[in-house]
């Protein structure tokens, strides 16, 4: 049996989300930032998208640190994409689950000095100034112009994400639907 439909529930459950936080609530009429940050919760029920970045040898990086220098080691495609993956997660983790930051910054980790959101401003600025899929077109385009938004305007996207977990647990208190993290 596919996951499609499930995927297609959680997206529209989360597009629906989204646009009545940032449009509705927050008054950021903006449809590719709010469908970008959509398809970032959508992708992010898989554990797999959250932790994308490996290195050579296929270890899974679970940190800043090592995501940020795997980041700089690439070229081309492949180094905006693993700047927007580290811009993605710094998103996701500071934005829907603050609480878990005191854990990945942890005293004994590589990550522990890092300022999360200089951070994940300039991963998300140094992704949109690399060329991206050069047969993608006019959608590439408008997918830097987010990356270059999403650089700007980080903390109120953080915000924008932390209000939106809070109406999924409102739903879900209400005995709504609750979206899970999938190995």
């Amino acid at each position: 049996m596919s996951s499609e439909p499930r995927e297609n529930a959680l997206h529209r459950f989360f597009t629906g989300l989204s646009e009545q936080t940032f449009q509705t609530r927050l008054g950021v009429v903006d449809p590719p930032l709010v469908d970008y940050i959509s398809r970032l919760l959508t992708r992010f029920v898989h554990t797999s998208m959250i932790y994308r970045i490996r290195d050579l040898t296929g270890r899974r990086l679970v940190e800043i640190a090592e995501m940020l220098g795997e980041a700089e080691a690439r070229v081309g495609v492949a180094r905006r994409e693993a700047h927007r993956q580290v811009g993605d997660f710094i998103l996701f983790w500071s934005g829907v689950y603050p609480e878990a930051l005191a854990q990945l910054q942890g005293p004994s980790r590589k990550d522990h000095l890092l300022d999360y959101n200089a951070q994940g401003k300039r991963a998300y600025y140094v992704a949109s100034t690399i060329p991206g899929d050069t047969t993608a077109g006019e959608g590439d385009q408008v997918e830097d112009g987010v990356l270059r938004r999403l650089s700007h305007e980080f903390e109120l996207c953080q915000y924008g994400l932390r209000e939106v977990r809070r109406e999924w647990e409102r739903r879900d208190d209400d005995g709504g639907f609750r979206p899970l993290l999938i190995g």
